[in-house]
């Protein structure tokens, strides 16, 4: 029999489940007190103990006042130490300065959770801004969460709790709210109660000082009984923790969001089109999408959205088929879904020959399918039916108009059958008011959401298609793509040699150098600082030949006559050089204004102090088929780094035809990327020419990305153009913008999505002498571990996993993409990686540690395949993830393990663990590690 496997139970999201949590406290506390408690009519003090008293939680209230003996007849208390009980939850209802201290004083009696509702604080200016900053303190001395400050407050209507200053509890369901704006609380909950829906938490946030977004993301996404979470953005604080919840739970639970202000900030003066094209909404619309967030634009849509996710499946693709029994809805349905860049559902013939069978001679025959007013209920129903049966069709949207034949109520009842149709949804207009109210009631209680008009109906289907693409980019299996080789630490000493110098930008020379390092093709590019090198260098190249303006200033060459081509012999070059000498001095001469120049300071419009012609450079003209598209990153202030891709050329401003998206990129990425752009339709294959190569597109995507995120130093990147055709990529031109030198590192915005963390990356020799490399998992390693579960036996899977566990639920793609797909700001996975003679690599171990949810606290778990066991590798494992833990400020690694699984008891000794039974269970054991306090 093999040996058993060093394995433990399974760590992530599939047990984390159930454990307490340290917002718990904010929906089930026992005790609650509110600091600030009134009998003053219309206070807040009055109107949140008032709120918690007529709510009942199963919980006990203590009012805290000192200027008082009681309130609403209930004894207070001076202070929160004076209570006879220790607090849970305390609601904070005080003047803005005196909350510090009153948060020291809830610290001090072990209170675990706090909501501020009082304002005054960080909204007022810098004196608001240190108050805020003194209760944060506290809070993290006493592990206290504390929500707001500057909030309504919190209800949940399942638990009972209402610890807000609104008017009226919201009614129970499975939809979690949570806004920024009290405002909006008070208008949303009054909506609410007057049109039946129901919540499962109902949250205001306020002003974030301590649990974020990221915080309720995770909790609810952690609620068996929220469903949905929607969201009311104002800011988006801490952006890593917002896109980190927001990826782990958008899988299981849509997560939509309204974001006010999408109108653009007042514009800013860019060195680059980069710079110039990126607007904070468009880089919050590109977040949104690597994590599958849905936004909306409308408050309706928020609940629409939430309701039609809840009771209709998501498509599998974009095309809708639309069937209606007049002509006018129809039409203003498909024009909605064009608007839309929606894809109307071609009909196939075995359709249509089904549909002639059974509809008038005079029906559209094509989608929209028009049954025409007379149709009755069945014949609608019937139509339904086999347009819905339809291979092309992804989704159906169903109109009726309240004419001729038609019963509102009874074609309701005839749809019901279709309510539920595998893998589309339906969704339902039926147009007469009062009419079809009956009608509606039938479809809404058989799970066919309906909307008051087709547009609306077609909006919701593309929102729809739109969160099953963003969730397929998310976990979709990418393809790997060679490292740079080495290229990050000699681009950095170029880079910082010119930062010493005191430069902000790097000339095209240097910039294509950079470039190539990073395996992007670039023209050749020769640099002549005189007419005579000129015309050396393009003689020696061969004509035509394009000369560019090489400057140390000037980043946007045309704009001064920077530019020569189809140059055909030497004496146009010698004139072409001389031509755009005399034109920059002219028009950039020092002491101009250039709008294309940088000041000292890097940025554009500046005065030029220094000669702005330095020479020029070289180049064969291209002569390739293709298209000029443009690539470029710029650094955002709140999200980092930010990609770019589009149609480029001189026009690339005026078509605006780009799309964003946060690195680092895989394949699949790159891909999604590309297909936001109009430009991309036209890559594939477009009036006879043949299609680019998109592979070697994504791949050059890849590297682009890893150069913007290995290369901090960077501020903003342009290639444009690069040339694409079907015979190849080329970068004609390029420029690199730096940050100014005296910007240390860390305070330059962190990129949003934690990149690979290379530094994991170590060699390891096991005690047979062989060698293995030990790094984090990528996406791409996918295929590895299928063959890795594959080789495991049965023992082995027991001992990890506690129960048998089939190979095919082991190495399902839903299953391993939670475990490829790695946010390294939440756990990190491990892979043991070993060559194979004449093969591909093997996979023969995994180590892996996940953050418990709130918590600086980490569950960390060993599988080793049996070839492997017994060799030192299953110790080597846990020894890297206790590396990884303490990096991460991690207090506390624990894992659960059989009893009988001595050898993971043997390792986890080794290496400190404290080991003891179960109390519950005594077939587990339990081992510890303290990692000591977190700073």
């Amino acid at each position: 029999m093999p040996q058993p496997s060093p394995a433990t139970a399974e760590p992530a999201h599939d047990i984390l489940r159930g454990r307490a949590h340290p917002l718990d406290v904010f929906f089930a506390p026992k005790t609650v007190a509110v600091i600030g408690a009134s009998d003053k009519p219309a206070s807040v003090g009055r109107t949140v103990i008032w709120n918690l008293l007529s709510n009942p939680f199963g919980g006990t209230v203590f009012p805290v006042n000192p200027a008082r003996d009681a309130v609403l007849g209930i004894k207070a208390y001076p202070n929160i130490a004076a209570t006879p009980a220790r607090v849970d939850l305390a609601v904070i209802a005080t003047p803005a300065a005196t909350v510090p201290g009153v948060i020291a004083e809830c610290v001090e009696a072990g209170v675990k959770g706090v909501i501020i509702i009082s304002a005054g604080f960080k909204e007022t200016g810098p004196k608001g801004a240190e108050l805020e900053a003194q209760i944060v303190a506290h809070a993290r001395r006493g592990r206290m969460r504390v929500i707001g400050p500057n909030c309504v407050g919190l209800m949940s209507p399942l638990t009972g709790i209402n610890a807000t200053f609104l008017g009226a509890m919201a009614r129970p369901g499975d939809v979690a709210f949570v806004s920024q704006s009290g405002a909006l609380c008070a208008a949303i909950l009054d909506w609410s109660l007057r049109e039946f829906v129901g919540f499962s938490s109902f949250i205001s946030i306020g002003s974030m000082a301590d649990v974020d977004w990221g915080d309720l993301i995770d909790y609810l996404g952690d609620d068996p009984r929220t469903r949905s979470i929607i969201l009311y953005v104002e800011s988006i604080g801490d952006p890593r923790s917002f896109l980190s919840a927001a990826r782990q739970v958008a899988l299981t639970k849509p997560i939509i969001v309204i974001k006010a202000g999408r109108s653009p900030a007042a514009a800013r003066a860019a060195a680059s089109h980069t710079g110039a094209l990126t607007g904070s909404d468009e880089v919050l619309d590109a977040a949104f999408r690597r994590v599958g967030v849905l936004r909306v634009d409308s408050i309706a849509d928020l609940f629409f959205m939430a309701e039609v996710l809840a009771k209709q499946p998501r498509p599998r693709g974009p095309r809708l088929a639309i069937v209606t029994n007049a002509g006018g809805p129809g039409v203003l349905a498909t024009d909605a879904l064009a608007a839309l860049g929606g894809e109307p559902a071609p009909l196939t013939p075995a359709t249509l020959k089904a549909l002639d069978a059974i509809l008038p001679p005079h029906w559209s025959h094509g989608n929209p399918v028009d049954t025409l007013g007379d149709a009755s209920p069945a014949l609608y129903a019937k139509a339904v039916q086999i347009t819905a049966q339809d291979e092309n069709t992804d989704g159906l949207v169903v109109l009726l108009a309240a004419q001729g034949l038609a019963d509102p109520a009874e074609t309701a009842e005839a749809l019901k059958t279709q309510a539920h149709l595998p893998g589309k949804p339906i969704l339902a207009c039926f147009m007469g008011g009062a009419q079809v109210a009956p009608a509606e009631s039938i479809l809404n209680r058989s799970g066919i959401p309906t909307f008051p008009y087709p547009d609306a109906a077609v909006r919701m289907f593309h929102y729809m298609w739109r969160y099953t693409y963003n969730l397929r980019g998310i976990y979709e299996t990418p393809q790997w793509v060679a490292d740079s080789g080495g290229a990050a630490s000699g681009v950095r000493t170029a880079i910082e040699a010119a930062r010493a110098a005191g430069r902000t930008i790097l000339t095209e020379f240097e910039s294509k150098q950079i470039l190539r390092a990073y395996g992007i093709p670039v023209v050749e590019t020769r640099l002549a600082l005189s007419e005579d090198d000129a015309a050396r260098e393009a003689n020696a190249l061969g004509y035509p030949v394009a000369l560019k303006l090489h400057s140390g200033t000037i980043t946007h060459k045309t704009d001064v006559g920077g530019v020569q081509l189809y140059l055909t012999d030497e004496a146009a070059v010698r004139r072409a050089y001389a031509a755009i000498a005399a034109s920059v001095r002219e028009r950039a001469g020092c002491g101009a204004p250039v709008p294309g120049a940088l000041n000292e300071t890097g940025c554009s419009g500046g005065v030029l102090t220094a000669d702005p012609f330095l020479g020029v450079t070289v180049q064969p003209m291209v002569r390739l088929d293709g298209y000029e598209v443009i690539l470029g990153s710029t650094l955002d202030p709140q999200f980092g780094p930010v990609l770019l891709f589009g149609a480029g050329g001189q026009l690339v401003e005026i078509f605006h035809d780009r799309a964003l998206a946060l690195p680092p990129l895989n394949t699949t990425l790159a891909r999604r990327m590309m297909e936001q752009t109009r430009i991309f339709k036209a890559l594939e294959g477009a009036r006879g020419r043949r299609a680019v190569d998109m592979g070697a597109l994504e791949q050059l995507l890849v590297r682009f990305s890893r150069l913007v995120m290995e290369q901090r130093a960077i501020r903003e990147i342009d290639v444009n153009p690069l040339l694409v055709s079907a015979d190849g990529i080329l970068a004609l031109d390029a420029r690199i913008l730096l940050n100014d030198a005296s910007i240390p590192e860390e305070q330059l915005p962190p990129p949003a999505i934690r990149p690979y963390p290379s530094r994991y990356v170590a060699p390891a020799t096991l005690k047979d002498g062989s060698t293995v490399t030990i790094r984090p998992i990528r996406p791409e390693d996918e295929t590895l571990m299928v063959k890795f579960h594959q080789a495991l036996s049965e023992r082995s899977v027991y001992m990890r996993y506690f129960h048998t566990l089939s190979l095919d639920r082991r190495v399902a793609h839903e299953r391993l993409t939670r475990i490829c797909f790695v946010d390294y700001d939440r756990e990190m996975v491990l892979v043991a990686e070993r060559p194979v003679p004449g093969g591909e690599s093997q996979i023969v171990g995994v180590g892996r540690a996940s953050r418990l949810p709130g918590k600086d606290e980490a569950e960390t778990a060993i599988l080793v395949r049996d070839s492997c066991q017994r060799l030192g590798l299953g110790t080597e494992l846990l020894r890297r993830v206790i590396a990884f833990a303490r990096d991460e400020k991690i207090r506390v690694l624990g894992a659960d393990t059989l009893a009988e699984n001595v050898e993971m008891q043997q390792i986890c000794r080794k290496l400190g663990f404290e080991i003891h039974r179960h109390a519950d269970d005594p077939s587990l054991v339990r081992a510890v590690l303290q990692l000591g306090d977190a700073p």
